[in-house]
């Protein structure tokens, strides 16, 4: 929702806080799962309403009546999600009367505020940082405990209804009709306990996230729990594992990296982590824990690079190219028995992940993925075929592009393949594709050397309608400019600067995808520091978009200096014939241009 909530926030907001006050308990219950939504969605804007939504979750966080221990819980959620949308600097002086709430909670029996209250902890940490330490001594301990519950499993051997918060699990039966022995119907487990431990287990990483250093007496406890838990038989804990684990490693790496035995230490959980990733990718069935392993991997990679991973790096490559041929564990069980390749349906999400992998290796190996990167090539291609989906064959452009961009030179031997398919995705009429596909071309044309020369011609007439009036995104708008940018650089004497530029001018400052900054201003600045008379022909529009960029809150610094540079060549070479130009900017625009142009 975000902003498009915001007309009717007060509105609702009165009717929401009337009905939790006067409410039966049920309906209760239902109007603090949608403050939460309205918080969530409406973030600072929720600002007004907090102090009286926080009044009234204080009584609710105090309820020990049996029936009242549901609403209790949706109570501790609500102050946590409410606690994220104000932000630390208000809600850190009130947090200990809630925090003192939730633990006392936690002695009522009462699975899911145990669950919720882990929620709750999660929210504080993430807001708190560091200063939620104080309270680690507190809570880490009940995280623990919530781990370590027994699992609640039951062995049904009658035919009576079960609990409602039972689940089935498998089943086991028997033809025989005489009986004489209780006849095992199903296997299940309490759903409480399941959604308390992957709510605690998911708690314990973001406390080591977030506290770091401060996490160490936890390290070695929590590390065992995420162990065990990877390999736990319900996906939500392993998922919940799987993630945490990458942020104990981050915990892991604070708290050894300046002590004498820190680097085997290290060594030892980093090796323990990669294992159970690649165990993960290989063995697990459920295609979200797979995909969650996939991701922690290439976050790994492209943190600690190559030199961290290089020992596993045989095996990640056999692990992704298995995903990719769509023959890995999670893939048999769900389409063993599909016959056509082209036909095999594939989890999104899990296929987005696999392909993330692709560039993190590019980035940690630059030109020496070349070889690995020629044995994935086909494979991920089969996902870029017309009968797939659109979401398909843009998640390989993506991953093209990106893979070019860290890969470098190499890529020019795929040039044909991939800008066939560019070419196509440019014309798309889903706006991500062609978003993916400028990105695309650009990174192709940047890198893909003499071989993707043919192409220009070709390219720039596919990216000419992102420029027009008819996109109606702006995020493939800025990154055919990107495109475009980069083709300039790379082979200014193939572009013809006169048509190309005033396109390309028009649609500057970008709008939405800030990436595309560095290569497109820093193409204009180049050409203008180099006093190339075709640039030189648009001073007027030049001083505009650099007054835009100086002025702008989102553009970084470094694109900053480099816009000062260019506008202090155009002073230096025009002097007081800039003037009219300056002044007919507003104060701020000329204020912020002259702050960022270098002083002499």
């Amino acid at each position: 929702m975000g902003e498009e909530i915001l007309p009717y926030l007060d509105p609702l907001m009165g009717k929401l806080l009337g009905a939790l006050q006067t409410s039966p308990r049920h309906l209760q219950e239902t109007c603090m799962s949608a403050i939460g939504s309205v918080a969530s969605a409406a973030e600072q804007a929720f600002v007004p309403y907090a102090e009286r939504v926080l009044e009234l979750m204080k009584i609710f966080m105090v309820l020990t009546n049996d029936e009242d221990l549901r609403s209790r819980a949706r109570a501790t959620e609500l102050a946590g999600i409410v606690a994220m949308s104000v932000g630390r600097a208000r809600m850190e002086p009130i947090l200990p009367a809630f925090i003192e709430a939730a633990i006392s909670g936690f002695g009522l029996e009462f699975s899911e505020l145990r669950e919720y209250t882990h929620g709750f902890f999660s929210n504080v940490a993430e807001l708190l940082e560091d200063g939620f330490t104080q309270y680690l001594p507190h809570i880490v301990p009940l995280a623990f405990s919530s781990c370590n519950l027994d699992d609640g499993s039951a062995v049904d051997i009658d035919d009576s209804d079960g609990d409602e918060n039972v689940t089935e699990v498998g089943g086991v039966s028997s033809d025989d009709e005489a009986h004489d022995e209780p006849r095992v119907r199903n296997i299940s487990v309490r759903t409480g306990v399941l959604d308390e431990k992957a709510a605690a287990t998911q708690a314990l990483g973001l406390f080591a996230q977030h506290t770091k250093r401060s996490y160490a007496p936890y390290i070695d406890e929590t590390l065992k729990i995420l162990v065990r838990h990877s390999t736990y038989f319900h996906e939500d804990v392993r998922l919940q594992a799987i993630i945490s684990l990458k942020y104990i490693l981050t915990a892991v790496q604070a708290v050894f990296e300046y002590r004498n035995e820190g680097t085997a230490k290290i060594k030892e959980v980093f090796d323990t982590i990669m294992e159970i990733y690649l165990k993960t990718m290989s063995e697990d069935d459920d295609k979200e824990v797979v995909a969650q392993a996939c991701m922690s991997v290439a976050d790994i990679m492209n943190g600690l690079g190559y030199m961290a991973v290089e020992p596993y790096v045989p095996r990640l490559v056999e692990a992704t190219l298995v995903l990719l041929r769509g023959e890995s564990t999670c893939q048999l069980i769900e389409s063993d028995s599909e016959a056509d390749e082209d036909d095999t349906e594939h989890d999104e999400v899990l296929m987005d992940a696999v392909s993330d992998l692709l560039p993190a290796f590019a980035k940690s190996m630059g030109a020496q993925f070349a070889p690995i990167f020629a044995q994935l090539f086909e494979p991920l291609m089969k996902f870029a075929k017309q009968s797939r989906p659109p979401q398909d064959r843009t998640m390989v452009v993506a991953t093209l592009a990106e893979v070019a961009q860290h890969m470098g030179a190499p890529i020019a031997g795929y040039v044909d393949a991939v800008m066939q398919l560019v070419l196509k995705e440019l014309g798309s009429p889903d706006a991500t594709n062609r978003r993916n596909a400028a990105f695309c071309a650009g990174e192709m044309c940047k890198n893909g050397g003499d071989s993707v020369l043919k192409y220009y011609t070709d390219v720039l007439s596919r990216l000419h309608p992102l420029f027009g009036e008819s996109e109606p995104d702006n995020a493939a708008r800025d990154n055919a400019a990107g495109a475009v940018a980069r083709m300039i650089m790379a082979h200014p004497d193939s572009i013809p600067l006169g048509q190309v530029l005033p396109v390309l001018l028009q649609v500057l400052p970008l709008k939405e995808d800030y990436e595309e900054s560095t290569p497109v201003y820093g193409c204009i600045c180049n050409l203008v520091l180099s006093s190339n008379s075709q640039i030189l022909a648009f001073v007027p529009q030049l001083v505009n978009i650099f007054a835009q960029v100086a002025v702008s809150a989102v553009e970084t610094p470094e694109v900053k200096v480099h816009i000062g540079r260019a506008f202090a060549h155009l002073m230096s070479l025009y002097g007081h014939q800039m003037q009219p130009l300056l002044g007919n900017l507003s104060p701020a625009h000329a204020n912020a241009l002259a702050a960022i142009a270098p002083k002499s």
